[in-house]
């Protein structure tokens, strides 16, 4: 196509230019309008980003320098958990008590970002995590918080693999008790912040332990262990058979104690049910109460031991006296009557193997009251016991000790007063006569004498010898005889208080023994709560159940006590005089 000339006239171009000039009018008309809202824009845009950068800036900054200074409760827990306790041994030095290493779960909250993802993964956990107050916790903007002390290993792991911020471990120092509820009574226990609360751990600390441990100085490389005066093995033994008694006998509790009678270590000191010190929660169970040193009992005929060593010490009654126990004492409404009476007068020794209420009770009514109270507390039944333990009961009286009261307590009802005191008072009458304070620490015999105390002519301790044996041989005793040991005792059957009345078919049965009677080395106590006839007996007094664990305690810890036996002699053998 050729183009006319006339195309290229002024006036085509002139029509051209009206033609066309509308449209670039209105095209450039809108593009200047777009351009200028453009600018509002990005920068409302760009402020927005740099508001959410700086903030973020600012978090790190904050968490930068939240890195840099430890909270104040973060370095006290740092601190805290430096603290050590030293090891516990029993007197061979066998492992009773230590510190181990154990993770501990905290948590920074100022450094967690989002609360709920961190509850949600850690009660994935451990689900006890993921309560309301673990949640008000981590809320708060405090620098350091414990979440769960003394985690496993493998919670450690798990939770460490979250990659939680602001979620950490601290490796501090738990208690171990190597053999479980073997001696818990008497290690006790410790809380989370290794302060001893219980037993002889709290013994510890207010022997300095906790002052060492406030001021950093009690580390594990400066502690040296401690030894206690117990044998590991006849602990063992003892809890051993007092387990077997309650299920033998069907019973609620059962008690047994081995005394030195020497030194007045506690050798052994059992009370069962027990708790596992490394679950201190069981501590707590009304069950699982120290019966021998924090429970306090009417022993029942087992004081007629301390009543009869008080006739004799006073010079009013010998060993060849007749008391009249012919018919039963009755006072101020109440009777006063022997289990298996003979119904004729009684040599001493037969008040003491024939377990006569009526004579023991008429021989403390010659001697009077006072003379009653002043021998009873010369032997620390009137009394709280000293030694380390913190769990000591002490012992309930009569509010009114009238002639009633007296005759009463003779043979062991109306005055409660705890195991061990029974123990401790039972090692005078057998050592020559010697008060000697029981210890949970070595002491030697030497040591033992600069604070032993007579209370007794050595003898009248002889002549207790004998009855003791007497009573073990022809008495409620029998069933404690040992082949090769010269056991003597004295049994005591207690009817139970319930609702203040005595009840006949509740009791609390007792034998208190020393082996060997010819040369005295321990006091072996035990007592058991409610126990049942034995399949196919009849009874349930103490010659029946607490005598034959006696037997089975001492033939077991014997050898190991370096009791050397009589092996010629006959076991039935009486000592020859008193």
């Amino acid at each position: 196509m050729t183009a006319d000339a006339s195309d290229f006239s002024p006036l085509a171009a002139s029509a051209r230019s009206r033609l066309h000039t509308p449209r670039v009018t209105s095209f450039v008309s809108n593009s200047m309008s777009e351009d200028a809202g453009t600018p509002g824009r990005v920068i409302m845009a760009m402020a927005m980003f740099m508001f959410v950068y700086g903030a973020i800036a600012l978090r790190l900054i904050d968490l930068g320098m939240a890195d840099e200074t430890p909270s104040s409760a973060y370095i006290g827990a740092q601190q805290a958990i430096t603290a050590s306790r030293p090891d516990l041994v029993d007197r061979n030095g066998e492992l009773l008590a230590t510190d181990i290493k154990a993770p501990s779960l905290y948590a920074e909250p100022r450094k967690i970002v989002d609360v709920d993802e961190v509850i949600d993964k850690l009660s994935s956990v451990m689900p006890e995590l993921g309560t309301e107050t673990i949640r008000n916790r981590l809320m708060g903007n405090a620098g350091f918080v414990w979440l769960k002390r003394e985690i496993t290993p493998r919670q450690r792991e798990e939770i460490h693999r979250l990659g939680l911020p602001g979620i950490g471990f601290l490796t501090e120092n738990r208690r171990f008790f190597p053999g479980g509820p073997t001696a818990s009574h008497i290690l006790g226990l410790v809380n989370v912040d290794e302060q001893g609360i219980a037993g002889m751990e709290k013994y510890l600390d207010g022997q300095g332990i906790a002052d060492l441990q406030k001021f950093g100085f009690a580390t594990s490389q400066s502690m040296k262990p401690i030894a206690l005066s117990i044998d590991v093995r006849a602990q063992h033994v003892v809890r051993d058979e007092l387990l077997k008694a309650i299920d033998r006998y069907q019973a609620i509790a059962a008690i047994g104690i081995v005394l030195d009678v020497h030194t007045g270590e506690v050798v052994a000191m059992s009370s069962v049910p027990d708790f596992d010190p490394n679950d201190p929660a069981e501590a707590l169970k009304p069950e699982n109460l120290n019966r021998a040193t924090a429970g306090v009992y009417e022993m029942g005929s087992v004081f007629k031991s301390f009543s009869l060593a008080m006739a004799l010490e006073s010079g009013k009654v010998s060993m060849d006296d007749t008391i009249d126990a012919t018919k039963p004492i009755r006072m101020g409404g109440f009777t006063i009557n022997d289990f298996h009476g003979l119904h004729r007068p009684l040599t001493l020794p037969e008040v003491f193997v024939h377990s006569s209420n009526i004579g023991t009770a008429r021989m403390t009514m010659e001697l009077g009251i006072p003379w009653q109270q002043e021998f009873l507390r010369r032997l620390g039944l009137l009394e709280r016991t000293r030694t380390e333990l913190p769990e000591i009961a002490a012992p309930l009286l009569p509010s009114k000790w009238g002639d009633l009261s007296a005759m009463t307590i003779s043979y062991g009802h109306g005055i409660s007063v705890t195991p061990m005191q029974t123990a401790v008072a039972g090692a005078a009458l057998v050592n020559g006569g010697y008060m000697i304070d029981p210890t949970f620490l070595p002491r030697t015999r030497e040591e033992a004498q600069k604070t032993a105390v007579r209370v007794m002519s050595k003898r009248v301790s002889d002549q207790m010898r004998y009855l003791l044996r007497l009573n073990a041989v022809k008495g409620s005793g029998r069933n404690a005889r040992v082949p090769g040991y010269m056991v003597g005792g004295k049994t005591g059957t207690s009817e139970k208080i319930v609702n203040g009345r005595y009840v006949h078919d509740k009791r609390r049965n007792s034998f208190l023994s020393a082996f060997p009677m010819d040369d005295p080395r321990y006091v072996v106590l035990v007592t058991i709560d409610e126990p049942k006839p034995e399949e196919g007996k009849h009874y349930a007094t103490a010659g029946y159940n607490t005598a034959p664990v006696v037997s089975k305690i001492i033939a077991r810890i014997a050898p190991m006590l370096g009791v050397v036996p009589h092996v010629t002699e006959d076991s039935d053998k009486i000592l020859v005089s008193y």
